[in-house]
């Protein structure tokens, strides 16, 4: 018996597929007049001016992923904001021809940004503790809610640590405007790349970022008062998450909050007014009939055991931890003939392999439930072909029996789970899958994340959001392993469901593909020029 909720996800998945034939529904136009701000602003709020950091963390490559190396910093309002600076911040403006846009350190589809942060905040220096919104343009935070001392204290008692606490929320308007009823997986995906770029850079600073799993969406729409706000109508924020970063160390931190605290928070007098983001917005249904029906609710105490691995392979990197975050670019265009190295190819899917104590995959997010569908085109001493990456062993032998039934499943080397499935030149196939895009074809490598769907589904509804959230972490990896290697990578949100599911051969919704992504040699264009994040508060362009 399915439950209902999962029959409404089911739709809504099913309805937003592009297929060769018709893409899923969207306006069809660009409605300019009435794009999105890509920034919040609170209004009627006291703001707080954080500072840039003047001194990038020294963590090297390796602390991207790695705990031991990277001590533990106070928490104060200069680490909490280069926290921010290298996980929500700007990356750059880019300009051409009168025009101009800001870049991000988190991805974003079509660079619109559903996502916003607030924060749950001791007291700084001289700030209050309090709820924040985090503006990313200004680099302020927005109080909006004073806590007192001691409802703090009793947060710091729950926990046993001191740290503080991140939510991570979505609009979904502003994926919408653009890419209609298709626009809810967007914002997951957005949300699961900047449950990643938290979890990194939190790493740089000594610190442990953490999910708590057991929180329900109304409690995290209390705590941040949202029943105090007035969102214009199809302008709201919708919960995603709610984390804690803390110093890491050997504190099993609990998962969830106490009702006594999530009421104290929710009573909290919340000041300011969110602005209108467009003049005029378009209702999607089906997407805020999904989005009740994912809603999470509170879940029992859960803990993702993940297991320690060995790195597969050692690739250095030139670049700190900082430059390679700071670096992060979608590539527009590849070198078809940009080979990419054998080593740095299996490195960098290594990377995506979950690991005890190892940034991003430690958040406790969930077990490993996506795997990969690899179009190798120009490795260098891998056979051009199709393969696939399993990023859970017990799962190999249900894929074999799913799949194709003429494929290899040749391991490539021992002891790595990356399996040759089928030899061949797949450029063609690569990018007709992914609606006919040439970097799709044009790289070293692209890739489907094929995810366990039906199961998951209907015995947690709400965890629809998780899968789109592991592959947004994965996408994440990806980009900064390509940055660290001097290749570059872009996230694909525009795919043909099932012509993917065709080339393996799956026939039923068991697994889906959520999400595709390609690696290689970029073409940069020449016409672009590029400034510093923000230049804007010191001089005018």
């Amino acid at each position: 018996m399915i439950p209902d909720k999962a029959k409404g996800i089911f739709h809504y998945h099913e309805a937003t597929k592009h297929h060769l034939e018709r893409y899923a529904r969207s306006l069809g136009y660009m409605d300019w007049q009435n794009q999105p701000n890509p920034f919040r602003f609170y209004k009627n709020v006291p703001i707080v001016k954080l500072p840039l950091l003047s001194e990038d963390p020294p963590a090297d490559y390796k602390g991207l992923y790695e705990r031991q190396g990277n001590s533990p910093q106070p928490i104060a309002l200069e680490t909490v904001a280069g926290f921010l600076e290298l996980s929500l911040g700007l990356s750059a403006w880019k300009a051409v021809s009168g025009s101009r846009w800001s870049l991000r350190i988190n991805p974003s589809s079509g660079n619109l940004h559903p996502t916003e942060a607030h924060l749950i905040l001791p007291s700084l220096d001289s700030n209050p503790g309090g709820i924040y919104h985090y503006n990313a343009l200004g680099h302020v935070l927005e109080r909006r809610a004073d806590i007192a001392a001691d409802l703090w204290q009793s947060i710091v008692a729950h926990f046993t640590t001191e740290g503080f606490l991140i939510a991570i929320n979505s609009i979904f308007w502003r994926e919408a405007w653009k890419y209609g009823e298709r626009a809810l997986r967007y914002c997951n995906h957005d949300a699961g790349h900047a449950l990643a770029c938290l979890s990194f850079a939190a790493n740089l600073f000594g610190w442990k970022c953490v999910f708590l799993n057991e929180l329900s969406d109304e409690e995290i729409e209390a705590i941040l008062g949202f029943e105090q706000i007035r969102f214009r109508k199809l302008e709201e924020e919708h919960t995603d998450y709610l984390c804690f970063v803390f110093p890491h160390g050997p504190n099993d931190i609990p998962r969830d909050l106490p009702d006594a605290i999530i009421s104290d928070l929710a009573n909290l007098s919340f000041n300011g007014e969110a602005e209108i983001l467009s003049q005029k917005c378009v209702d999607w249904e089906i997407i805020y009939q999904t989005a009740r029906q994912v809603k999470k609710p509170t879940t029992a105490k859960h803990r993702v055991e993940l297991r320690k691995r060995k790195w597969f392979a050692d690739m250095p990197s030139q670049l700190s931890a900082a430059q390679i975050i700071r670096n992060r670019r979608s590539a527009i265009a590849f070198d078809d003939s940009g080979a990419l190295n054998q080593n740095r190819f299996l490195g960098m899917l290594d990377k995506t392999l979950p690991r005890r104590d190892i940034a991003p995959f430690d958040v406790e997010l969930t077990e490993p439930l996506t795997h990969l569908l690899l179009f190798v085109h120009n490795v260098t001493d891998v056979t051009p072909g199709l393969y696939f990456f399993v990023r859970k062993d017990e799962d190999l032998n249900e894929l074999k029996a799913i799949c194709r039934s003429d494929f290899k499943w040749t391991p490539v080397k021992r002891d790595f789970p990356l399996y040759l499935l089928a030899e061949g030149n797949y450029r063609q196939q690569a990018m007709m899958v992914s609606c006919h895009q040439d970097i799709a074809g044009s790289s070293a490598f692209s890739l489907g994340m094929i995810v366990k769907f039906k199961d998951i589904v209907i015995a947690d509804p709400h965890r629809y959001r998780h899968l789109f959230w592991e592959t947004g972490m994965i996408g994440q990896v990806l980009y900064l392993e390509a940055e660290a290697h001097g290749v570059r990578g872009t996230g694909i949100g525009c795919f043909f469901d099932d012509a993917v599911h065709e080339i393996l051969g799956l026939g039923d919704n068991r697994y889906q593909s959520l999400y595709h992504f390609t690696v290689g040699k970029p073409i940069e264009d020449p016409r672009l020029t590029t400034y510093p994040p923000y230049n804007h508060l010191k001089n005018s362009f």
